[in-house]
């Protein structure tokens, strides 16, 4: 670095020398050096005229300086005589100069008086050298004899010098300059324009300055550039570069003016000459164009010195840029190598199973490939900082170290990830031995539970039986364990105390299954030597097998088999169980026996369900970082489609959380109960409430659909599928969480079907009714996100408990008569949504489209207040008809289920919601009878305290027993509960309806509530009960000993309406009184009225 700066500081004094040089040359070009006066700044007394230098020459050459015949030379003052003086005495070389000036004085036109002022002028202000003054006196006879005499007389007054001589005529001129140096004026052939020498004279001197000013100009820039100091980052170099490359491009285009003003100058100073081949240039016209000349040079140079200096100044801030580039890129590399440095130390787990294994090294493997772009990009940065240091740049001190870093830390990398893939190539050749002994067991077991013993008792089935168990037995050599401490031996760096202890179980295990095979052997060896007598059928011992686990032993461990491994070990599996399903048909086989089989079974179905588990782990693992992160990869970006931007959470939904559930918990929960699959049940349980995740999935997966539909071609897809190596494209693996949430079930009913004597044959039920509810639930929720035109919030309505597409009839009391025979006829389609809170009558449409876009619509058409809804169960004529009636009937909706079991799976569902609310019901009016009664008055308080109220009181109570239709005196202040609004179901009248009809239907209702489409259902309004006296008319058989009973007959007396749907009821028959619900009230209180009307208004 310091040798760099050196450079510079020596180029930048370079290049001031050589501008320095250039300005001084300039000025001595121009005669500043000694008279720094320039002809802009006396253009004005220039223009007068009364002296010029035409560029004529003495014989000897000194330069002719002319004094024309000018009538105001006396007006002129000193100071502009003295500047015009020396302006034009500086003009010509020092070597001309030095000659010395002849002054030519015309004054042929003028006075002796004016002769004798202008020669006394010119010889006392003169500022050279002079070598000659010659006078050309009056031509007047009078004035040229005076002159004679005055000159002769007044010698003395012109002593100067050199000699002033008197010229009588042009012609005695010409013996002292000849005719071609002196102008027309004065009888020579000399061109001159003084007009035209005044602009070459400025436009010389203006050209001077320019090039002066540019050396200064380039002299300062270079300074400035010199002193820049170098930024830190790329961002402020890069700026510091272009902003001195625009400068310099700044200063280029200046020198460019230059040079071609200086060209313009010296063209007009040669056009003439070019014109007239015969006349020759003065010596003034020759001096001017080696002027210019002379500067154009010394502009050049000063282009060359800065063109020189620039080079190396622009060299060193790109050497500066790429060394910032590279110090960015070594940080950044740096980074990503110390991450993956710090992610491969976690590689630790070297497995617990082959499946497990082959997965890490799988990951390792993609770990590898995701990380061999950073060790790439390493290397690459590497090789360029040695490139640059072949390039001698000036940072090499700080290049080099950072190169060797990036070499070892790369090196450093590689060989970690060796040494793991090493460690996991061992435990993978461990686990294939392990997984080989569990295959040769479990195949051993299931060549015993398949070996009929029903023909093991003659004496060539038992020597069959033999021969295939020594048949058998011989395949152990290359699948069994041969000696433990061997393998102890050979994989010592990678045996965990967990991995050991599974090592031993396993070696147990085989121990113990060729134990069994011994016992076998012993008891078949008998029966093929001797069959003297009937024999017993042998059977595998109970204990043998209880010594002899089938499954992998040990907590969390399972014989995780490839899915061709599971294939070939559900071939074994599916001819054990119907062989011992022939054989249960055909024998009575013992009861030790038939367990094992079952036991064989219920391990086959939890090895696929972990087999299963794993996999679908696997493939989320799979789309999560081969999809879900590439799209947050910066190198991905360009791949992404406009229309895929900010749609990731849309289009995996909340995957990353089920799969952390998966992979973090479940997985690890299922490998517990390997040992025991009987009771796999309760880790279903256990976790019941994270599977409601896969309804937020579920809900999502329509929104997903349509994203992928729009992008399925994008690029990006297709640059994922092809870096996994999938056959599936993306919209496969997206199903992957729908299909396994309904696989459990069948593995739940499997698993039942095998364990229906063990102990967790309960908790299997309840799993499987679990998995089964959320499955319905998840389905459920589908098609209530689907519910258009309810303005509502459709959880405030509670949970949606059952859904379903009915056939409905409406028949209300009132109604148009235009519509009443239409809707006998016709049934409207309805979808019900049956809430806690609500029952939703909604519109089923079919939509146009392809996967969720074809899925239907429901537009929401109606809504019913549970609180205020009956139903009747049954409905003559037709098994799958049932009522539900809303507002003491006053409106009643006929459904026709499609079948008879759907039909009592609703009225089920209602009747087990209304009773809920009644009892509800109950309870809370325990409360209020004992706080509201206190503000009744009962028949015997017959004294009250003075006060207003009680008075009023008893006046009322006395009116009352007068007129026992008033019942002013019972009806409670409070203030009823504000429904919702009309249009959602949920809003209430305050018209009085009639008695209804008695009816054997159910309901939790107290007051109606108008639940129809006011444009729909052309504005039929609900009324609701009044306090009056009333008949019973049914007996209440489902009553409450918490309620007032109710026998039909009784004289009844309705007082007033309190909360939650409850009316204080006094009988008068049994002389008792309390709370009633409304709906059971309204339906066995009064007659009947007679005109019910059937609506088919469409809602």
């Amino acid at each position: 670095m310091r040798f760099w700066l050196r450079n510079e500081e020596m180029a930048l004094e370079e290049m001031v020398q050589r501008l320095n040089a250039v300005s001084a040359r300039t000025d001595e070009i121009m005669h500043q050096d000694i008279t720094p006066l320039c002809a802009a700044d006396i253009q004005d007394q220039l223009r007068k005229r009364f002296a010029y230098l035409s560029g004529g020459r003495g014989q000897d050459g000194s330069p002719v300086i002319t004094f024309p015949d000018y009538p105001a030379f006396s007006d002129v003052p000193d100071k502009e005589f003295q500047n015009v003086m020396t302006y034009l005495t500086s003009i010509p070389s020092l070597q001309d100069a030095g000659i010395g000036f002849i002054l030519v004085i015309d004054r042929r036109q003028d006075k002796w008086t004016s002769v004798k002022a202008s020669v006394l002028r010119i010889a006392a202000s003169f500022p050279a050298n002079l070598q000659r003054v010659l006078v050309l006196r009056p031509t007047g006879f009078f004035q040229r004899t005076l002159s004679d005499l005055a000159f002769r007389f007044n010698r003395d007054d012109f002593k100067m010098k050199v000699p002033v001589t008197m010229l009588s005529s042009v012609p005695e001129l010409h013996d002292y300059i000849d005719k071609s140096q002196l102008t027309e004026d004065l009888g020579g052939t000399l061109d001159y324009c003084h007009t035209k020498w005044l602009c070459h004279r400025t436009a010389i001197e203006s050209f001077a300055v320019m090039v002066k000013q540019t050396a200064q100009m380039l002299q300062s820039f270079g300074t400035e550039l010199a002193e820049t100091e170098l930024p830190n980052d790329v961002p402020s170099t890069s700026s510091v570069l272009i902003a001195h490359t625009e400068k310099k491009h700044k200063a280029k285009e200046n020198m460019r003016l230059a040079l071609d003003e200086g060209r313009s100058i010296l063209e007009s100073i040669r056009e003439p000459l070019a014109r007239s081949t015969e006349q020759s240039p003065n010596q003034d016209q020759l001096d001017n164009q080696t002027t210019v000349q002379r500067l154009l040079a010394q502009l050049n140079e000063t282009e060359a010195a800065f063109d020189e200096f620039w080079a190396k100044h622009q060299q060193k801030l790109e050497q500066c840029l790429q060394l910032r580039h590279f110090e960015q890129d070594f940080r950044e590399v740096k980074a990503a190598l110390d991450t993956l440095a710090q992610k491969i130390v976690t590689f630790t787990d070297v497995g617990n199973s082959l499946a497990h294994v082959e997965h890490l090294l799988k990951d390792l493997t993609s770990f590898e490939e995701k990380s061999s772009a950073a060790v790439e990009r390493a290397r690459a940065l590497s090789l360029e900082g040695e490139q640059l240091i072949g390039n001698k740049h000036y940072a090499v001190d700080s290049i080099r170290p950072k190169c060797h870093e990036l070499q070892h830390l790369c090196d450093q990398f590689a060989a970690e990830v060796g040494r793991r893939r090493g460690l996991l190539g061992k435990s993978l050749e461990l686990h294939s031995l392990l997984e080989a002994s569990m295959k040769w067991c479990d195949e051993g077991i299931y060549l015993l539970a398949s070996q009929p013993v029903d023909k093991c008792q003659s004496q060539d089935g038992a020597e069959a039986a033999l021969q295939e168990i020594e048949k058998f037995l011989e395949t152990g050599a290359e699948n069994k364990i041969q000696e433990l401490n061997k393998i102890y031996q050979d994989y010592e760096l990678i045996l965990t105390q967990d991995l050991r202890e599974h090592v031993q179980k396993v070696f147990q295990k085989q121990e113990s299954m060729e134990e069994m095979f011994h016992r076998r052997q012993a008891s078949l060896k008998k029966l093929a030597a001797k069959q003297t007598r009937p024999v017993q059928p042998v059977a595998p011992r109970p204990e043998a097998l209880a010594k002899s686990p089938c499954a992998s032993p040990g907590i969390r461990r399972g014989s995780e088999n490839s899915s061709c491994e599971g294939s070939a070990q559900r071939g074994p599996y599916r001819r054990a169980k119907s062989e011992m399903s022939e054989g249960r048909q055909g024998r009575g086989s013992s009861t030790g026996d038939e367990e094992e089989s079952l036991a064989i079974l219920r391990r086959h179905v939890m090895n696929e369900l972990l087999d299963t588990e794993r996999a679908y782990v696997e493939e989320l693992l799979c789309v999560l970082e081969g999809y879900a992160a590439e799209m947050d990869n910066p190198l991905m970006t360009h791949l992404i489609s406009t229309g895929l931007q900010n749609k990731k959470d849309v289009l995996f939904g909340n995957m990353e959380e089920i799969y952390h559930f998966h992979n973090r918990i479940f997985l690890r929960e299922l490998e517990n109960y390997i040992d025991c699959p009987e009771l796999v049940g309760r880790c279903f349980l256990e976790r019941l409430e994270e599977f409601q995740m896969y309804e937020k999935y579920c809900q999502n997966k329509p929104r997903s659909e349509s994203v992928w539909r729009q992008c399925a071609d994008c690029p990006f897809f297709q640059e994922c599928q092809k870096k996994l190596d999938h056959k599936l494209s993306l919209d496969s693996y997206l199903l992957k969480p729908v299909q396994r949430i309904t696989k459990y079930q069948l593995l739940l009913k499997e698993m039942l079907k095998y364990s229906k004597s063990c102990e967790g044959a309960e908790d299997l039920q309840e799993a499987l009714s679990s998995i089964l509810g959320i499955l319905k639930a998840v389905n459920d929720s589908m098609h209530l996100i689907a519910i258009t035109g309810y303005d509502g919030n459709l959880s405030d309505l509670g949970k949606l408990l059952m859904q379903g597409s009915f056939s409905v009839w409406t028949d209300h009391k009132k109604g148009h008569s235009k519509v009443k025979d239409l809707a006998r006829f016709k049934p409207m389609q309805r979808h019900l949504f049956l809430h806690e809170k609500a029952v939703l009558f909604c519109k089923k449409r079919e939509e146009n489209g392809e996967g969720y876009e074809k899925a239907p619509s429901y537009s929401y058409k109606q809504s019913l207040n549970m609180a205020a809804v009956g139903i009747t169960e049954n409905v003559k004529g037709d098994v799958r008809k049932f009522e539900i009636w809303y507002n003491a009937r006053e409106e009643v909706y006929i459904i026709q289920a499609p079948t008879p079991e759907i039909k009592a799976a609703w009225v089920s569902e209602i009747r087990k919601l209304l009773t809920s609310q009644l009892q509800a019901f109950r309870e809370a009016s325990q409360h209020r009878v004992l706080e509201q009664s206190q503000s009744l008055p009962l028949p015997a308080t017959a004294s009250a305290s003075p006060s207003k109220g009680n008075t009023r009181n008893v006046k009322k109570l006395e009116e009352r027993k007068t007129d026992p239709l008033s019942l002013e005196g019972y009806v409670s202040s409070t203030s009823l509960p504000k429904a919702p609004e009309k249009g959602r179901g949920w809003s209430k009248t305050s018209q009085p309806s009639e008695a209804p009809e008695d009816n054997d239907g159910w309901s939790s209702a107290e007051e109606p509530l108008n639940s129809s489409d006011a444009e729909e259902e052309g504005g039929v309004g609900p009324r609701k009960l009044v306090p009056g006296r009333f008949t019973v008319v049914a007996d209440d058989e489902k009553g409450s000993p918490d309620m007032l009973v109710m026998r039909s007959g009784d004289l009844v007396e309705v007082v007033q309406e309190g909360e939650d749907c409850l009316w204080y009821v006094r009988n008068l028959t049994s002389s008792k009184e309390g709370w009633v619900p409304a709906g059971s009230l309204s339906a066995r209180l009064g007659k009947s009225s007679s005109a019910q009307c059937l609506s088919s208004s469409v809602w």
